[in-house]
């Protein structure tokens, strides 16, 4: 298979991978105790479950975006510069 006909190369995949990485660490953040119908926790409510956990969780997903529409320079590209 050669490697111009594939849709991804390596930097896309490093790229991709990261945002998968940051992605399920923004949702382990967001968890926690729950409540139930006798106890409260407080806790969800805590700044590392409301703010932080989402803004990690967008970084991922736009590091994916970035790494689909990433286009690396071919060999072409680099001789004509």
């Amino acid at each position: 298979m050669d490697k111009n006909k594939l849709a991804f190369g390596k930097t896309n995949y490093i790229i991709l991978a990261i945002g998968m990485a940051v992605i399920i660490i923004g949702l382990l953040l967001m968890t926690g105790p729950s409540c139930s119908e006798h106890v409260f926790e407080s806790d969800i409510f805590s700044v590392r479950r409301i703010k932080v956990a989402p803004v990690v969780t967008l970084i991922g997903f736009l590091s994916i975006i970035v790494a689909i529409v990433y286009r690396p320079k071919s060999e072409k590209e680099e001789k004509a510069e």
